[in-house]
């Protein structure tokens, strides 16, 4: 059985197939996890999500800003123009039935048997596995229970910029949100900085890459994520980013992870101007 990781397909439904027939991906044997951002900006964010959502236990997925972005659009007052790609899926008879499927997958996927870990964006330096691992599971139960409209109408903001243990209700949740979805630098204190959205040598001088910062918890852990577009490819020890740009004209990349980290790179035409 092999066993890659997809980057951001948001939508790139075509683009998606092209890349498993690259790969020579097998249903039968195979098994694919996915970055998050399934949908939105692309064209195919209805088929996109059907596919996957039917690929059942041969698929492995973690939610991303714009997977969390489909939830305010189908539950609570549209909040900008990005509604358009997803009216497909808004309008869909089954729209229903793969919101609730979307809204089940986790935040975090980790296999201890392959060594890997899965995330949309990045961990805060504070956090090892476990505390990780406890976080996505408070925010999992919020999105799977009866106050997910509550919980989007606090969802969205920059602050807290900074863990503590003593963080507590709305804020403690938008904190955890903010990191294993949006987050991609940090200062040496630790604290998150959203606003930053470049590649690395675009920031401040105060700021470094979320993966760069001295004494990070989680260091020992090899880390699969997306989100990242600009980012390239690293040689850090442990981390994994596999946003290739494949909306604006970049590449679809699967990383095979069940022996020798490979990537396969798919040329994509460009969707969607950037800015």
């Amino acid at each position: 059985m092999a066993v890659y990781a997809i980057g951001d397909v948001q939508g790139c439904f075509d683009e998606l197939q092209a890349l498993l027939d690259l790969i020579r991906f097998d249903p039968a044997h195979d098994h694919l996890w996915f970055a998050g951002d399934l949908v939105n900006r692309g064209p195919k964010s209805l088929e996109t999500l059907r596919f996957i959502g039917n690929l059942g236990s041969g698929a492995s997925s973690v939610l991303g800003d714009r997977d969390l972005h489909l939830f305010a659009m189908a539950l609570c007052q549209p909040l900008d123009n990005g509604a358009q790609t997803l009216d497909a899926i808004l309008r869909a008879p089954d729209r229903d039935e793969l919101i609730d499927w979307l809204r089940r997958q986790p935040l975090l996927h980790h296999d201890a048997t392959l060594g890997f870990t899965m995330v949309h964006a990045g961990l805060p330096p504070q956090w090892d596995l476990q505390q990780a691992q406890t976080c996505a599971h408070e925010v999992e139960s919020m999105l799977r229970s009866d106050r997910l409209v509550e919980f989007i109408a606090h969802m969205y903001g920059n602050k807290p910029a900074r863990w503590s243990g003593e963080l507590s209700g709305w804020k403690r949740l938008r904190f955890i949100v903010n990191c294993f979805t949006r987050l991609r630098f940090c200062d040496a204190k630790g604290r998150i900085k959203l606003k930053h959205k470049g590649p690395p040598g675009s920031q401040p001088e105060s700021l470094l890459p979320w993966f760069e910062i001295p004494g990070r918890a989680s260091r020992d852990l090899n880390i699969v994520f997306g989100h990242w577009s600009t980012l390239g490819p690293r040689d850090d020890p442990g981390i994994y980013p596999i946003d290739s740009a494949c909306l604006w004209g970049g590449q679809l990349t699967a990383l095979r992870i069940d022996t020798t980290p490979q990537r396969f790179n798919l040329s994509c035409p460009q969707l969607v101007a950037p800015g």
